[in-house]
């Protein structure tokens, strides 16, 4: 599975981003998928995740109200996206698309793309 994310950049506090990664391999369709972020001297943590079997969607308590996950594509080629809205300057991150046979919520994965930087001013 390989994994790209993109969509990162420089937002004011309060304004919006939405990112995307790009997943291509076999059986997509059966992967639960995620994002997570590292921020500059912290540890890496989960974002949002949303699973292969009904697309629900889970969400850290940082990102509920504010941030959606969703994915569209088939078992070949899938996307998925986050839309971030009203950001805030501790939302500055290095943000990562994850991919996994079970594991839904967490920071490691079966697969994790190169990252995204999403810097918020305040």
């Amino acid at each position: 599975v390989q994994l790209q994310a993109s969509g990162g950049g420089l937002v004011q506090s309060g304004g919006s981003l939405r990112l995307s990664c790009a997943a291509s391999g076999r059986t997509l369709s059966l992967y639960n998928m995620a994002w997570v972020r590292q921020a500059p001297g912290k540890e890496r943590e989960f974002v949002a995740g949303i699973a292969w079997s009904d697309e629900s969607t889970y969400y850290a308590d940082s990102a509920k109200g504010r941030f959606t996950i969703s994915r569209s594509g088939d078992n070949a080629k899938t996307t998925v996206y986050l839309q971030m809205n009203s950001l805030k300057p501790e939302d500055t991150a290095v943000y990562y698309c994850a991919a996994a046979r079970m594991k839904l919520i967490g920071t490691t994965y079966d697969y994790s793309g190169q990252g995204t930087l999403v810097t918020v001013s305040s």
